[in-house]
């Protein structure tokens, strides 16, 4: 009941047809504007359905400068693999992070340890899916960015840092204790049960994070970064994102080692881009209400109205 209580008093956990409900109406709009039901696929002309949906992250990464992600392979789910020879093919090594090619909020995002693990998880998936290395970099952002067709340089409208499920040991208590002392914690035993001996007992002061990737809906914080926004980080990602032929709006997920080596695009390595379907998430900082999360969702989409016209003039004086 406590959980319960908590989730509808925090807007955060809200399901997404409630927050984006407004959202609907503008889309309308767009709809009768651009005289287009899929106008969103011009948003981003070389991400499928321009990162709205079905858009495969293998593809993606494929528009990537081959050092700005991590060594990843594509699963097809009709063939049959070896997969101890294709890791060692691959120069891959264990553990590694399991992801579906389409996917969604983290949704079947896994790190396994073992063989057997990802053969289990071949099975089930019931999907293509991407073996991904590890990220060693410790720290991890969501950094929003766009840039207007007519535009030379493009803008960061947002930055979230992420905070993962981590524990910390008082020598007494077990990591379920630990987890049902903090109510977005404790919205992941069921999940993380499977994963770990939640009976154990860490040492005063030990940390253990349960779960290594930044997502809402895995128990990682979000805080508003935007702060972090300089000239120079919009100009370093700026370089990178413009040889991205027909991205114009998204949100990266970065690890990273400091905030200084990012500034200067170093030390870094961009572990998903989204396209239309990005969220600015630095919404979700507990700090924020439930309206200056509407206001931030409208600007987002007044960005695509911009883009989508800026496309459209383009094309007109191509004629």
């Amino acid at each position: 009941m406590r959980l319960y209580w908590h989730k509808i008093t925090h807007w955060e956990y809200w399901p997404n047809y409630v927050i984006y409900l407004p959202t609907l109406f503008i889309w309308v709009f767009y709809m009768i504007r651009f005289r287009s039901l899929t106008f969103y696929k011009n948003v981003n002309p070389t991400i499928k359905n321009g990162g709205l949906f079905g858009d495969s992250k293998k593809n993606i990464y494929d528009l990537l400068p081959i050092d700005f992600y991590p060594k990843t392979i594509l699963i097809n789910r009709n063939k049959q693999y070896d997969f101890e020879q294709l890791l060692i093919e691959n120069n891959l090594f264990f553990p590694v992070i399991l992801k579906p090619d389409i996917g969604y909020r983290g949704i079947l995002v896994e790190k396994i340890n073992s063989l057997v693990e990802l053969e289990n998880y071949a099975k089930t998936v019931n999907q293509n899916f991407l073996i991904q290395e590890i990220c060693k970099y410790p720290n991890e952002i969501g950094l929003f960015y766009y840039r207007l067709p007519h535009s030379n340089k493009g803008k960061i409208s947002g930055i979230t840092v992420k905070e993962f499920l981590t524990v910390i040991g008082n020598g007494k208590s077990t990591l379920k204790q630990l987890l049902q002392e903090t109510p977005r914690f404790a919205m992941q035993i069921q999940k993380l049960k499977s994963r770990y001996n939640l009976n154990e007992v860490l040492k005063t002061g030990e940390k253990k994070c349960l779960v290594p990737y930044g997502n809402h809906n895995r128990g990682t914080a979000f805080y508003d970064g935007n702060h972090f926004i300089t000239n120079k980080l919009e100009t370093s990602f700026d370089a990178i994102l413009k040889k991205i032929d027909g991205f114009y709006y998204g949100r990266l997920d970065i690890r990273f080692n400091t905030l200084e080596e990012l500034e200067h695009g170093k030390a870094f390595s961009i572990i998903e881009l989204n396209g239309v379907k990005s969220e600015p998430t630095h919404i979700y900082d507990p700090k924020h209400s439930f309206w200056y999360g509407q206001k931030e969702i409208f600007r987002h989409q007044m960005i695509i109205y911009k883009i989508l016209t800026g496309i459209l003039k383009k094309r007109m004086s191509e004629f």
